[in-house]
């Protein structure tokens, strides 16, 4: 393990283009054997989600294909126990008790992290969440957030959706898991937009746990108890926006057409799907962060300063056309 652990926190948020890194200049530490590619490596402890869906397979193999030996790197990936909050805690606990120098977390709940992160800073190791925000949102207990902004990308779907549907309609929302930051986040941006429009009438909203099973069951029911009445769907992935596709044509209605679905993330189901005019809008959410976070961990290792959140671009796909063209670069 290496001797190195000298971090400074910095103050403030990251603008929205701030994904070249969103590094403060500062003057680093002269480098020492512990350096990335030196005698020693450096330990990463990874707090991660596991088994997800393809967003968060893709984002997880990026960070175990960036914090290689190769690099200069020991990554320990601890995938949580069924997305269970407490298997998280007893890896950051053991992470922490090991002396690593460097912990990345991405949380599978947002609440119940203050203790934890209060140990790794008494232990003087930096913490950086990927993904996922914790609440309260103590920046003074983690280092940065490196994720796209959640409420902007939600924000772009109920932008589409007003120029998709100039007089309103009925909409239903297909959410993630209760408790989980980028959750809330997806359905604050929706709702700034969408909340003031007295044209769009909101006719429910449920849990489908990420899962296109899940969200083809709940939507199924729902088509069933509103007569079919629905004319959107904002899917808070492209799992359930594609298990609403699913239910749409069970239904007998076209996907499209009868029923537009709005999902979020990006993988190439969903933008084959946009492709093939069964999903109307995708916006990515993009999960290729790994070189920001080894730049990341690099900079405070060095005893430099980053910003609090570092915010990751992504687009929008808004018809067959340029999902049909982003597909072969597609790499999720």
């Amino acid at each position: 393990m290496s001797a190195k652990r000298r971090f400074t926190k910095v103050l403030g948020l990251a603008a929205a283009g701030a994904f070249a890194l969103g590094l403060a200049a500062c003057s680093p530490a002269a480098d020492g054997p512990d350096e990335p590619g030196g005698d020693d490596l450096t330990t990463i402890g990874f707090v991660a989600v596991g088994p997800e869906g393809a967003w968060r397979e893709a984002n997880e193999q990026n960070i175990q294909d960036t914090f290689t030996k190769d690099a200069g790197f020991d990554l320990k990936y601890a995938p949580a126990t069924n997305l269970d909050q407490k298997s998280q805690i007893d890896a950051f606990t053991s992470f922490v008790d090991e002396g690593v120098d460097v912990i990345l977390l991405s949380a599978t709940e947002a609440t119940g992290w203050e203790d934890s992160l209060k140990r790794a800073q008494e232990a003087e190791i930096p913490v950086i969440l990927l993904d996922r925000g914790i609440e309260p949102n103590d920046t003074d207990l983690y280092v940065t957030r490196i994720a796209p902004d959640n409420i902007e990308v939600s924000k772009s779907v109920a932008n589409w959706a007003l120029e998709a549907f100039p007089d309103g309609g009925n909409y239903f929302v297909l959410e993630g898991p209760a408790g989980v930051s980028v959750v809330n986040e997806r359905n604050e941006g929706w709702d700034e937009v969408i909340g003031g429009e007295s044209s769009f009438v909101k006719v429910g909203a449920q849990t489908a746990n990420w899962s296109t099973e899940e969200a083809k069951s709940v939507f199924e029911t729902v088509l069933k108890s509103n007569n079919n009445d629905i004319q959107l769907v904002f899917a808070q992935n492209d799992e359930m926006g594609l298990g609403a596709v699913q239910a749409v044509e069970e239904a007998g209605l076209v996907p499209g057409v009868d029923v537009k679905i709005a999902t979020i993330d990006g993988t190439k189901s969903a933008l084959q799907a946009l492709a093939d005019g069964k999903l109307s809008f995708v916006a990515e959410y993009n999960p290729l962060f790994g070189e920001t976070a080894l730049d990341v961990v690099s900079t405070i290792l060095d005893g430099g300063s980053v910003e609090s959140y570092i915010i990751v671009p992504s687009e929008t796909f808004d018809s067959p056309e340029a999902a049909a063209t982003a597909l072969p670069d597609r790499k999720f």
